[in-house]
């Protein structure tokens, strides 16, 4: 049975991550604004892929019994100076993330919640690949500076980002 401790944290990892697609959606647009379609893509579905985190989480929560609370969503910074600034801000909010999923991980352990320990360790997984990325995402952009040329291709390289959100939901 999962503890009402367990059940709380969990929702308010379903309003973090549904926070995360809202934040993603967001900048999103920026790029959409300044004609950068390829990153735009990128963060899109990664919006769509945070979206499907949020339902890993409510899923679990119906599959263990425990009672799904839909809390309001902030509202996502806005006004960003460029794209590197809109990366550095992902990777930023990916270690946020990452440190909201070890907290998670560490009250299983402190409940012997040892399903919801399992669980966790694929978002435990997921953590390490997004904040790479994001890393990697930031280290072109500052390689790449203000050169329109090397940016056009970035931006043509994020386009051919495939939906990963669909391939998650499945697994």
């Amino acid at each position: 049975m999962l503890s009402k401790k367990m059940e709380t944290a969990i929702n308010n990892q379903i309003n973090a991550e549904l926070y995360s697609a809202y934040f993603y959606l967001n900048m999103s647009a920026y790029c959409e604004e300044k004609s950068l379609p390829g990153f735009a893509n990128w963060l899109n579905l990664q919006a769509q892929e945070e979206y499907a985190h949020a339902m890993k989480f409510y899923n679990y929560l119906h599959d263990r019994d425990g009672k799904v609370i839909l809390d309001q969503i902030d509202k996502p910074k806005s006004g960003f100076k460029n794209i590197l600034d809109v990366f550095e801000q992902v990777l930023e909010h990916e270690k946020k993330v990452t440190a909201m999923i070890n907290n998670l991980y560490t009250l299983a352990v402190k409940e012997n919640d040892y399903p919801s320990q399992v669980m966790l360790q694929w978002f435990i997984g997921e953590q390490v690949e997004e904040e790479k990325t994001a890393k990697e995402i930031v280290d072109q952009l500052k390689w790449v500076g203000d050169k329109s040329t090397a940016l056009f291709m970035l931006d043509q390289k994020f386009g051919r980002r495939l939906d990963q959100a669909a391939e998650e939901t499945s697994e």
